[in-house]
């Protein structure tokens, strides 16, 4: 059957290129091959155990009823509570709203913010979904170029500049995924200056990466009172809790824009999964300061970054540079670009990642799925020894290229 009975809807929106290659590693495994993935953005750690003791306890004591559609009071209470601790943030729970993972948060407010035809401002590199959920909301995004010899960094200069009278929305991340890019405090500050002059603009600071920052204390945009109830934040628990599998986000928002988020998520899904939120209570009075297991992840973070770098330095043509939080390496591989082996010919990142996983049996993204085709994503949330064994592979399969 054709698919012209879809919606014009669906059919423009793109598969998650992340996701593509995992289901592709996946489908290999099957197949017998022994294949690494280094291409999903997943923390190997398990969830701490007195999380899961907090699950159990709401299993037992039947949190099993519809919960609120924003998420529990307590939850959105301790949550407000995380963002003074944390980030010295003044939030009260009415502006949380909890969603199913954080990328339901960013689907709700990009939908409650932007109008078709609105200009939403990216940089680039920029997470895969950003630009699809813009398409969804209909609106058209436009990407602000950045390089690996500005440790993919864009300018308060350029911000201005992509700016016109049809900008409704700046979204980032930072720490950044695919670049693992950290904004400090006086960037930030020159950014929040650029937005006090248009008053227009909203902004989504993603923060869900906020505990893997090797730099010390995270910085949010939100801090900036001027352009605070502009800020919409965005984080959750998959990364800094190693809970991707409980799906929970949240975001935080003035009172206006949390309520329409409220609005539209009742019509769509409803509050998330009530023992999940239970769960949340106990991870969100965790404090990151005094918390083993996140200094744990985050040791090991750290310790694999290093790693990975130096082998990778070793592999002619691969240009790094260092990044300050998450745990992706985003190297420029144009060396590669115009070499062949046997049936094998490289014109972009995406044939070099097919190479890789034909040959080499690792799987990683390429750049053009974050808008940045000159590079690829790896990820070094593995163990040392699968992660030692795919650089081999990749070294191996790299030099056979002509």
């Amino acid at each position: 059957m054709e698919k012209i009975f879809l919606s014009e809807r669906i059919n423009a929106l793109a598969e998650s290129e992340t996701l593509a290659m995992t289901r592709r590693s996946r489908e290999l495994r099957a197949q017998g091959f022994d294949v690494i993935n280094l291409s999903i953005g997943e923390p190997d750690f398990d969830t701490p155990e007195h999380v899961k003791e907090a699950a159990k306890e709401a299993i037992d004591q039947n949190f099993s009823h519809y919960p609120p559609v924003p998420g529990y009071p307590e939850l959105r209470q301790a949550i407000a509570e995380k963002l003074k601790r944390d980030n010295n943030l003044d939030y009260t729970a009415e502006q949380i709203v909890v969603s199913t993972g954080a990328k339901q948060s960013l689907a709700n407010a990009i939908l409650c913010l932007v109008n078709p035809g609105e200009e939403v401002l990216i940089p680039a590199p920029y997470w895969v979904s950003y630009k699809e959920i813009i398409k969804l909301a209909e609106a058209k995004g436009v990407f602000i170029e950045s390089s690996i010899s500005s440790d993919f960094k864009v300018t308060p200069e350029q911000i201005e500049a992509a700016i016109t009278p049809r900008t409704k929305l700046f979204i980032f991340s930072s720490p950044c995924n695919p670049s693992g890019t950290v904004y400090n405090l006086e960037e930030l500050k020159a950014f929040a200056e650029v937005f006090e002059r248009h008053p227009q603009v909203f902004i989504i600071s993603d923060e869900i990466y906020e505990h893997i920052n090797f730099n010390g204390k995270h910085h949010s945009i939100a801090s900036f009172e001027s352009i605070h109830d502009r800020v919409i934040i965005i984080n959750g628990l998959s990364k800094g809790f190693a809970m991707t599998g409980w799906r929970l986000g949240y975001m935080a928002a003035c009172k206006e824009i949390a309520k329409a988020c409220d609005k539209l998520q009742g019509q769509i899904t409803s509050g998330t999964s009530s023992i999940t939120q239970r769960a949340a209570i106990t991870a969100m009075k965790t404090d990151p300061e005094t918390s083993a297991d996140i200094r744990l992840m985050l040791d090991a973070f750290r310790y694999r970054r290093d790693l990975a770098i130096s082998m990778l330095q070793q592999i002619p043509g691969i240009k790094l540079n260092v990044p300050d939080g998450a745990f992706y390496l985003f190297p420029e591989v144009t060396y590669y670009f115009g070499k062949s082996n046997g049936s094998y010919k490289i014109n972009s990142g995406s044939d070099l990642c097919d190479y890789l996983l034909d040959t080499a049996h690792v799987a990683i993204v390429p750049g053009s799925a974050f808008g940045t085709p000159d590079c690829i994503r790896i990820s070094y949330a593995t163990s040392e020894d699968n992660l030692r064994e795919a650089i081999d592979r990749i070294e191996t399969a790299l030099s056979k290229l002509r």
